[in-house]
């Protein structure tokens, strides 16, 4: 991919995703050129620092938030999905999920 490194792939993924909708690190990953590296994906994302990137928006696959109930990442991420619209209960995205593939979140089908 235009010799990018792997963190930048996943990075511009991230950036790709819609607001109020979201991925799970798994898709990320598919996106960015990478299947199977779901772990690199939240890795990257962790190492993080900048304060525009949309990374409330990557959940676990099961559409969970991953970082501890209660800690401050958790109640931020929490509180930033929700001010996307974003329906939010108990650390779980409802009405939505971190589908398999980007195209079937946005558009209902997978595209294939």
């Amino acid at each position: 991919m235009d010799g990018k490194s792997s963190a930048e792939r996943i990075l511009a993924a991230v950036r790709a995703i819609p607001r109020g909708q979201v991925a799970g690190y798994g898709e990320v990953a598919r996106r960015a050129g990478l299947p199977g590296r779901a772990r690199l994906a939240a890795r990257v994302l962790s190492e993080n620092a900048d304060p525009d990137l949309p990374w409330h928006r990557v959940l676990r696959s099961d559409g969970r938030i991953a970082f501890p109930e209660g800690s401050r990442g958790y109640r931020e991420q929490a509180q930033r999905l929700r001010a996307e619209g974003v329906r939010v209960v108990k650390g779980r995205v409802q009405g939505r999920k971190a589908v398999a593939t980007l195209d079937e979140q946005v558009w209902g089908f997978d595209g294939k």
